[in-house]
């Protein structure tokens, strides 16, 4: 069953994590895809592997914090495949773990200007595409983070981001209704992703903040999660399974942030 059948997805980081098996989900429901990162090597190499199998991908070097880049990736996605339906803004850091009175104003603002900003971005030059093809749907990757949580000590930026996110969505959501353009967000908890290994984590231990369970999680599978496991969530809202769903937060943990 091809759920997305000729729609045109356009995937901020999806060279790698929840985009990477967002492309490869939605390319298998009959989906044309746009990979925008900044990671050229790994998101050649995706659209290469899903040329392959024979669907169509564009790859496009975008850092989602330029306007410039944004812009170009966005008219570069029209120019090949004549219009876009869905809209995924996922790319996003975990940044600096600090004390706030550690973190620098730079390290605060590159995690803002990325998550944030990079979110306003995609959709502020996705949203005339989206309503010239008489709607579609906006995804963006938030977290628990900042939503449902807030125990992860020194998270400060991340977390600010990732709330913005939501509000973000939930303002845009009710303005782009009267062009059947629907918007959503995607709350992770711990999925596996190589993200952590770009975290640089300083002087958390000064906060104090530590959550134990000493009888593991009860949550879904112990709250881990898979990228096909978001993919899926991406899917339903994407699709016409979504058609009457906007303006919703959506948390994909098997509820383990229940307990923080």
């Amino acid at each position: 069953m091809e759920m997305l059948k000729d729609k045109v997805a356009f995937i901020t980081g999806g060279a790698s994590g929840i985009g990477e098996g967002t492309a490869r989900r939605f390319a298998q429901e009959g989906a044309r895809i746009v990979i925008a990162d900044v990671q050229e090597e790994e998101g050649q190499e995706l659209r290469a592997e899903l040329e392959s199998q024979g669907h169509q991908v564009l790859y496009v070097n975008c850092d989602v914090s330029s306007a410039d880049d944004v812009k170009s990736a966005i008219n570069a996605a029209v120019e090949r495949f004549g219009r876009l339906d869905i809209v995924f803004a996922n790319a996003g850091i975990n940044g600096v773990w600090t004390p706030i009175d550690e973190l620098q104003p730079e390290e605060w603002d590159k995690t803002l200007d990325i998550n944030l900003k990079g979110t306003y971005l995609t959709v502020h030059f996705a949203v005339p595409h989206l309503k010239a093809a008489g709607g579609g749907s906006i995804l963006i990757t938030s977290s628990v983070n900042g939503t449902r949580t807030f125990s992860n000590p020194g998270a400060s930026a991340y977390s600010t981001s990732k709330a913005g996110q939501v509000a973000f969505m939930k303002m845009i959501a009710l303005e782009l209704g009267r062009h059947n353009i629907r918007c959503n967000a995607i709350c992770p908890g711990a999925i596996h992703t190589n993200i952590n290994e770009r975290t640089e984590q300083r002087e958390t231990e000064k906060i104090g903040i530590k959550v134990e369970l000493p009888e593991g999680s009860p949550a879904l599978h112990e709250g881990q999660g898979e990228p096909v496991d978001v993919a899926d969530t991406c899917l339903f809202l994407a699709s016409d399974l979504g058609r009457h769903v906007s303006g919703v937060e959506i948390f994909v943990d098997g509820a383990a942030s229940l307990l923080r």
